[in-house]
């Protein structure tokens, strides 16, 4: 995932904008601006996840601000673990306390979500995916989340892949015109994927299988994955093998012994819930 700094500051202004809005943290404006210790702490287990984020918040109010991590994204995190030590303006420290946490309240969240899933499918060759369903604004801040998680990026927009699905489909009058229409305009690197419904629909991708890169079996039931996924290995070596739609902890479990290569679920993100930290001064 390609994240520039320059875009991530631009985020993250935004993001404190909101909060501050024109006035700044009038609740602060009577301090002085001494100088103080707060320390960042766990009231859970979870894994973290935005550390840098977390950080940027502060250091975009003031570069005078000074971190001392004790943890990193990635970490499982216990109890009454302390992420960090922050020490500078009281006024600047809490004027962007709420933003910094709410970024790493959600991510770690994310993340911590993230891991249950990517356990079930430890020691099998399949890739858990994330999906196109984020918060708006929010989106290369959740798929690095998703990342720290132990999963891989999906695409990150409409504009780096080509995936033809079920209202495509209709607007292009099938399958094979949408593939070959497409071909025609796209870059030659590009990658096309395409979403599969139903046995037809597979027959269909099957007439133009040398010009996609991955199909997708959405919503398919268990006990028709494995035949179509021998039909597919048996019409190209190349293609890889997507499934979709539903996906639990229970059906990942079903899944992991499944001849495919990925599992894409929108859960990772959407049924993620912020974890519990706390920032207070020493």
């Amino acid at each position: 995932m390609n994240f520039s700094k320059l875009a991530m500051d631009d985020y993250i202004l935004s993001f404190l904008k909101e909060d501050l809005g024109y006035t700044g943290d009038i609740s602060s404006s009577g301090l002085n601006g001494k100088i103080i210790t707060v320390y960042v702490e766990a009231k859970e287990e979870f894994i973290l996840a935005g550390a840098p984020f977390f950080e940027r918040v502060f250091k975009l109010l003031d570069e005078a601000i000074s971190f001392r991590w004790f943890k990193k994204d990635g970490d499982e995190i216990a109890k009454g673990d302390v992420l960090c030590e922050i020490e500078g303006d009281e006024r600047v420290l809490f004027s962007g306390e709420r933003t910094g946490l709410n970024l790493l309240q959600h991510l770690s969240g994310i993340a911590t979500n993230t891991r249950k899933f990517v356990k079930v499918l430890e020691g099998t060759k399949i890739k858990l995916l994330d999906t196109r369903k984020t918060t708006p604004g929010l989106r290369y801040f959740e798929k690095y989340a998703t990342r720290v998680g132990g999963a891989f990026n999906h695409r990150m927009g409409l504009y780096d892949a080509v995936m033809i699905k079920d209202n495509h489909i209709k607007a292009y009058g099938g399958i094979v015109n949408a593939v070959k229409i497409l071909k025609e305009k796209i870059p030659v690197t590009t990658m096309v994927e395409v979403e599969v419904e139903n046995w037809q629909q597979l027959e269909d991708v099957l007439k133009v299988i040398e010009y996609v890169n991955i199909v997708m079996l959405d919503n398919w039931d268990l006990k028709e994955i494995d035949k179509a996924v021998k039909i597919l290995r048996s019409a190209s070596f190349d293609v890889k093998i997507e499934i979709s739609g539903g996906i639990t902890l229970e059906t990942l479990k079903l899944l992991r012994n499944k001849d495919i290569d990925f599992i894409s679920t929108s859960k990772l993100i959407t049924a993620a819930r912020w974890v519990d930290i706390g920032m207070e001064v020493k």
